[in-house]
C-alpha cells in the first residue's frame, strides 16, 4: 500500500517537473547562459565538484588498502 503511494507521488512529482520545466519561455536556458557568460561558471563548479569526489574516492580506496594490509 505505501509502495503505490509513494511511486504515485514520484510520478507526480516527474510530471510537474516536466511541465514546470517546459514553462520557462521560449529562448533556451543554455544561450542565455552563454550569453550572460554564466555558463563558465557552472562548468567550473561541476568540474570542481567531480574532481573533489574523485580525490575523496582515491583517499577512501587508500584508507581501506592500509587496513586490508594490516588485516
Amino acid at each position: 500500500m505505501r509502495n503505490n503511494v509513494y511511486r504515485l507521488l514520484l510520478m507526480l512529482v516527474a510530471v510537474f517537473t516536466g511541465a514546470i520545466s517546459f514553462a520557462q519561455g521560449n529562448e533556451p536556458v543554455e544561450s542565455t547562459m552563454r550569453s550572460n557568460g554564466k555558463i563558465y561558471v557552472v562548468l567550473a563548479i561541476c568540474v570542481t565538484i567531480l574532481v573533489g569526489l574523485f580525490l575523496y574516492l582515491v583517499s577512501i580506496d587508500r584508507k581501506i588498502s592500509k587496513i586490508e594490509d594490516r588485516q
